[in-house]
């Protein structure tokens, strides 16, 4: 299978924000790295993974308690 990189548009603002998000993505079988850009405006999240849809992703995101846009 081959690797997908999904990029969103979220509301993880801060390092609080990654912290609190960090158990939701980290224990998610089936992404293999991820990270946020909180230093733009549209706080960028990146994820890698083989496995998961889009959809997968964002309520991954929005069970951690973030908001999520395409």
């Amino acid at each position: 299978m081959s690797e997908k990189k999904y990029q969103f548009k979220t509301n993880i603002n801060c390092s609080g924000c990654v912290a609190a998000v960090k158990p939701f993505l980290d224990k998610a079988e089936g992404i293999q790295s991820w990270e946020v850009d909180t230093t733009i405006p549209d706080k960028i999240l990146t994820v890698v993974t083989e496995k998961l849809s889009e959809d997968d992703v964002k309520q991954i995101i929005e069970k951690a308690g973030y908001k999520v846009k395409e």
